[in-house]
Formats: structure tokens, C-alpha cells, sequence
């Protein structure tokens, strides 16, 4: 049930951005929730009109993870507002799970300290009239120090307020 509303907001949203030719604005900051594999808060702030700095506090497995982006921007010049992004970071954070271990954990597992690399590309969109921004990823991450390798799982949908 569940999937299936995830799956009829995420249609109606690219509905609204490819079917809406209102003019759209940048911003230059904004800080919201991020929903998805994983869930937690998210901030982003351009440095440049096109590079953008993004630091997430999501949760996993128990746990919390911190993770710091650097993205480029690049605009769709046909739905103006809307832009495309790629770019690359790190994350550290703490797994625990003191019920039930993770599917790739041994029976004994009982948490861990991880430290990797991450990856994103997505769709970025700013409203006109509204201080409202959504963007839809894919971040994929390569845990180095402890804990599974490849996360190739983490798709999102952050709504944030712009100012």
C-alpha cells in the first residue's frame, strides 16, 4: 500500500514539473525531510550558481549516518526550474541493531561504525510561487571501514523550504 502511493506522488510530481511552464526560480538554500530507503533531514546550499553543497542526517539500520555531497547542477532548458544533478561525497555514521541484524550481518551482530563514499544524480525542481523545492535522487554509497560494501538501494524524495 504503501509503494503504491510512493509510486502515485512520485507520478504526479513529474506530471506537475514537466506539465507546468510557469517560470521558476533558483534559490539558495534550503533545508527539509528527505523520504525513502532511508529517511531523515536534509539541507542544501549553493556555493555558485551551478555547485551546490548537501549534508543529510538520515537513519539506517538503527542507527544515524551523516552524509556531506558536493553537486553540479545543470538546467533542462525545456521545464525552466528544473535542473539535473550529479556529484559525490562521504558519509560516516553508527549501525546498531540490538534486535534483529541486518540481512548481510552475522547473528551476532550488534552494530558497527561505518565510514564510505557516496555517490548521487537526480532531478531538482524550485517552485515559482512558493518557497518549496523537490528533488529526486539515486545515491548510491561504498562502505569502506566496516559494514556490507555497496549500498546500490538509496533512492529519495527531498521536499525542502527555500529561502
Amino acid at each position: 500500500m504503501v509503494k503504491k502511493s510512493m509510486i502515485a506522488f512520485v507520478a504526479m510530481l513529474f506530471a506537475l514539473v514537466f506539465f507546468n511552464e510557469s517560470k521558476a526560480q533558483t534559490y539558495a538554500t534550503g533545508v527539509g525531510l528527505r523520504a525513502g530507503v532511508t529517511n531523515g533531514l536534509t539541507v542544501k546550499h549553493f556555493i555558485q550558481e551551478d555547485v551546490a553543497l548537501e549534508g543529510i542526517l538520515h537513519t539506517r539500520w538503527r542507527g544515524l549516518v551523516i552524509t556531506g555531497l558536493y553537486e553540479v547542477h545543470k538546467n533542462i532548458r525545456e521545464v525552466r526550474g528544473l535542473r539535473w544533478f550529479y556529484g559525490g561525497g562521504a558519509h560516516i555514521g553508527s549501525w546498531n541493531s540490538n534486535r534483529v541484524p541486518p540481512p548481510w550481518a552475522d547473528p551476532d551482530f550488534r552494530g558497527t561504525t561505518v565510514v564510505g563514499i557516496d555517490g548521487i544524480i537526480g532531478l531538482d525542481y524550485k517552485f515559482v510561487d512558493a518557497p518549496i523545492n523537490l528533488s529526486l535522487d539515486y545515491k548510491p554509497a561504498f562502505n569502506i571501514i566496516n559494514g556490507a560494501g555497496f549500498w546500490g538501494d538509496e533512492l529519495a524524495l527531498s521536499i525542502r523550504f527555500t529561502f
